[in-house]
């Protein structure tokens, strides 16, 4: 950190990450092949293993907020770059002689030569992808204006900062759109996705936007703060089990676990293969190669009938028991299926979690949408696209009457909805839109995301949602006020650790390996007082080219929540 700049542009790479390719290229290159090159080849590899040893030692300098030792590592660069072309010209030239003048020659010479030539062409391939991935689409050759000073913060107001930050936010909108159309080349690119991919844009493009951290910065942070956190953990004391729990537990918890089931039953045959590996295929082998089409009429989306199957197995219902059972995947339109739990006398609906690209997409349709209700007090937003996915089974369960034919059937059962994950955020919204048709509806929300609705919401839900969370999940963490403090820690760990980055790096992959004690890297703050931070390249703001701007963030999620810590 910060990212390189070199050949006129900023890349994603910093002057401190060409340690361990530098140390590679140059252990294989003093290989075998060596003895029995030509003297020609022999020069060449001389200078390009000269020129990586220097660039090996000169970014292995200095630490990650600290650059100035590694400032010639831009003039190395050039060198290593320019040895590329008569190294391209030996291939090339050692290709032609070895496919038209070999005959004749020691056969062992020629075959060095041939291994050489291809080692040498391998070699210029994989550095010319890492070259496409080092590339910064946004690293513009043009410079930042003068005002602009590593700060950043005081200039922000000036109309040329405030100008040339809303252009690096255009550019940096527009390269994530083209990423995602890549990502999802298999999707069609229709009306919404196209609106998908221009929001998931929007907010992807604004983390670490406004910081000069390249990838491998980001990596080191987060294995320093894991250790961090572990140590902290280790000295701290057990945590008081909640004391804002039902007052029957069991008895919730019982009806959770029973719940789960039907939860994961909506992933239908992966989930069911993945939970039962062995048994499970031939199970189910015997119901999908049937042709059934005109006894599985409800199902959508189930050719094979094996998604529908599984759901038997899992669930121990039979076929009459089903309702309604759809496995349609779009974005913002998620499997579902409603089925007659006569063990719990409950009309139930589970709602399938995250399975697909297009699930993915829904997920980060992250943006807030409001879900206005009568007598809540507050502002009621909701996630997006889990908001989208909710309305539209409303929809199929209310206008098509999907409910109304369970309930024909049995009129004394209560409505329960349930999901994991994406489905478990999207029953919490589908909970909140049934409530004053259904008052007495229960919903088991198993994983849900994090920032599903603001607080408001939230305080609404407490009688009728209960989430339940297993440990350390990341899903229910995951939010954008979480993510802009991770980026904070980030910034602030980083820029007081006085290691060099191949060091943390490599430490940090033994430790998540192997385990141990977490490593208590020294910082800059030892000896140092607190304000002396606020210089530059001492403290995190040295960092940040602007702040963020202030999003329009949700309250972590819904309901009352059960933290299950595993024994």
């Amino acid at each position: 950190m910060p990212g390189m700049v070199a050949f006129g542009r900023r890349w994603g790479i910093a002057s401190d990450d060409l340690v361990f390719p530098g140390s590679f290229e140059m252990l294989i290159r003093g290989g075998g092949v060596l003895h029995s090159y030509l003297v020609g080849l022999l020069i060449i590899l001389g200078f390009i293993v000269f020129s990586l040893g220097a660039i090996v030692y000169v970014s292995a300098q200095g630490t990650i907020t600290n650059p100035g030792p590694r400032r010639s590592l831009t003039a190395l660069v050039y060198l290593r770059a320019l040895l590329y072309l008569p190294e391209l010209g030996w291939a090339c030239l050692g290709a032609v002689w070895v496919s038209d003048d070999s005959q004749g020659c020691d056969p062992a010479t020629v075959g060095a030569v041939i291994a050489a030539v291809v080692f040498s062409w391998i070699i210029l391939l994989f550095t010319a992808l890492g070259v496409v991935f080092v590339f910064d689409p946004m690293g513009s050759p043009h410079a930042r204006p003068a005002s602009m000073e590593p700060l950043g913060v005081r200039d922000l107001e000036s109309s040329e900062g405030s100008q040339f930050l809303s252009t690096a936010h255009s550019v940096a909108v527009k390269v994530w759109e083209s990423r995602l159309r890549l990502l999802c080349c298999c999707l069609p690119h229709d009306d919404s996705h196209r609106a998908a991919f221009s929001n998931i844009a929007q907010l992807v493009s604004g983390f670490f936007s406004d910081t000069d951290l390249v990838p491998s910065d980001i990596a080191a942070g987060l294995a320093l703060l894991h250790q961090e956190q572990d140590k902290k953990e280790q000295s701290r004391d057990p945590d008081i089990i909640a004391t804002h729990s039902p007052q029957d537990l069991e008895s919730e918890l019982e009806k959770a676990a029973h719940c789960m089931q039907f939860a994961a039953a909506a992933y239908g045959w992966p989930m069911y293969i993945y939970s039962n590996p062995l048994t499970g295929p031939c199970r189910l082998s015997k119901d999908c190669c049937k042709s059934r089409e005109s006894e599985y009429d409800i199902v959508g989306g189930d050719h094979l009938g094996c998604h529908f199957s599984s759901i038997l197995h899992s669930t121990g219902l039979h076929y009459r028991d089903f309702i309604h059972v759809s496995f349609h995947n779009q974005i913002y339109e998620i499997p579902f299926f409603v089925a007659l739990d006569h063990k719990r006398e409950a009309v139930l609906v589970a709602v399938r979690g995250t399975l697909s690209l297009r699930d993915v997409l829904t997920d980060l349709s992250a943006e807030c949408e409001n879900l206005p209700l009568e007598g809540v007090i507050g502002a009621c937003y909701a996630h997006k696209g889990i908001c989208q996915a909710a309305g539209y089974i409303y929809k199929k369960l209310v206008n098509d009457g999907i409910l109304n034919q369970a309930f024909s059937i049995a009129p004394e059962y209560k409505l329960v909805i349930t999901g994991h994950s994406l489905g478990g955020g999207t029953a919490a919204l589908l909970a909140v839109m049934l409530k004053n048709s259904f008052p007495t509806l229960k919903c088991y929300a198993f994983s849900p995301p994090g920032g599903l609705v603001s607080k408001a919401l939230a305080d609404y839900t407490k009688d009728f949602v209960i989430s339940v969370v297993l440990g350390k999940d990341l899903v229910p963490r995951l939010s954008l006020p979480n993510m802009e403090d991770l980026k904070r820690r980030i910034l602030k760990i980083v820029s007081n650790c006085n290691k060099p980055k191949y060091r943390i790096l490599l430490q940090g992959c033994w430790y998540e390996l192997f385990g141990g004690e977490p490593d208590d890297f020294p910082t800059e703050m030892d000896n140092r007082r607190e304000e002396e931070l606020s210089q530059p390249l001492l403290g995190e703001e040295s960092l940040i080219i602007r702040h963020s701007s202030a999003r329009g963030s949700l309250s972590l999620n819904a309901a009352s929540l059960f933290h299950l810590l595993p024994n």
